[in-house]
């Protein structure tokens, strides 16, 4: 769990961005679902977070809502 969250302080730090509660809820199910997907280094899912979501405006566009999830 700690390179997750490694790979999710990173996504920040790329974009020198504030942390913010949902984009970090985003960004640790993202995190989450590409490890289960075989992503496991922290390398690779920084990579894949920062081409998935290039930027704090890109969570509000990119994240899942409930009703996508339904």
């Amino acid at each position: 769990m700690a390179m997750l969250s490694r790979s999710v302080q990173t996504w920040y730090k790329h974009f020198d961005a504030k942390p913010d509660e949902r984009a970090s809820e985003v960004l640790c199910e993202a995190a989450i679902d590409l490890f289960h997907q075989g992503h496991n280094t922290q390398d690779e899912l920084v990579t894949l977070l920062i081409s998935r979501y290039p930027g704090p405006e890109a969570i509000l566009i990119n994240a899942p809502t409930s009703a996508s999830v339904h």
